[in-house]
């Protein structure tokens, strides 16, 4: 098992022997502690002061963890549990801590039977004055409350897809969109609104890309071009680069000052009429 020292205490039960030197002489190879409650269900400590007679354990002590509730495992109840068991050294003012893995199912008690050897626990600084402290983790695994997340990244496409939306009567008041197309096994859409943001100093046409389809917790990263083509000159075309995350509660992504509505409101016109992904 993972052993290891730590400062802080044991966050569940703490078991303190005033007395050890008694305990060790009396008949009754163990001592139970009370219950205690953890996880939502109830546990003991088990503590062999001279280890496990019927293992030939007498140079060591044994503790073990025990499920107290074995009422519940006759009903079918599974429990997943991790814990880890503690011995208090006084003169470290630190906690032998002793990774215990995990047990569930039938079984209703774990732990070690080699703990610590009575001389180490003697000589080391765990029994001082003969006062000693134990203690115990335990944390419940629920499988039925698990949540789960996928991530999956598609490579970057070979080939770059474009799609091209040709708007009619551009200036009509509201948010424009356009039919749903594929790009990478998704659907998309184009929104635009002529007169996005009205509040901006300069007053602005907004553009947006948007997802369709998505759900719950999922989640898609894109990057991608809007731009909206110059059919006057080919070397002036106004284009922005997004790269964002999009959500079934934040599925579009774009600017919401994409273009400055004075470009396409001018008289000598500049050439502005369509625009493509």
């Amino acid at each position: 098992p993972l052993t290891y020292m730590r400062a802080l205490p044991p966050a569940h039960y703490s078991l303190k022997i005033e007395s050890f030197s008694a305990l060790s002489r009396l008949d009754k190879d163990r001592y139970n502690s009370e219950v205690f409650k953890a996880g939502g269900y109830k546990w003991r400590l088990s503590l062999y002061p001279n280890g496990k007679e019927e293992d030939n354990e007498s140079e060591y002590i044994s503790l073990y963890l025990s499920f107290e509730e074995r009422d519940k495992l006759s009903e079918g109840l599974k429990v997943h549990v991790d814990y880890k068991l503690f011995v208090h050294n006084k003169s470290q003012k630190q906690y032998l801590t002793i990774q215990g893995g995990s047990f569930h199912g039938l079984k209703t008690r774990c732990g070690f039977r080699r703990l610590l050897s009575l001389e180490n626990f003697k000589q080391d600084g765990y029994l001082k004055g003969d006062s000693c402290t134990f203690g115990a983790e335990v944390f419940v695994i629920q499988p039925d409350e698990l949540r789960e997340e996928s991530f999956t990244l598609t490579k970057y496409p070979t080939q770059i897809t474009t799609h091209t939306w040709y708007i009619q009567g551009w200036s009509t008041s509201g948010t424009r969109h356009s039919n749903e197309f594929a790009i990478e096994g998704r659907q998309w859409m184009l929104l635009v609104d002529p007169k996005g943001n009205t509040d901006s100093k300069e007053k602005s046409m907004s553009v947006y890309l948007e997802v369709q389809g998505l759900t719950g917790k999922m989640k898609v990263y894109a990057e991608f071009s809007l731009r909206v083509l110059n059919q006057a000159n080919g070397n002036k075309h106004k284009e922005k680069t997004i790269k964002c995350w999009l959500s079934a509660s934040h599925p579009s992504g774009g600017d919401a000052n994409f273009m400055p509505l004075r470009d396409l409101l001018e008289k000598s016109g500049k050439g502005f009429v369509s625009m493509i992904l």
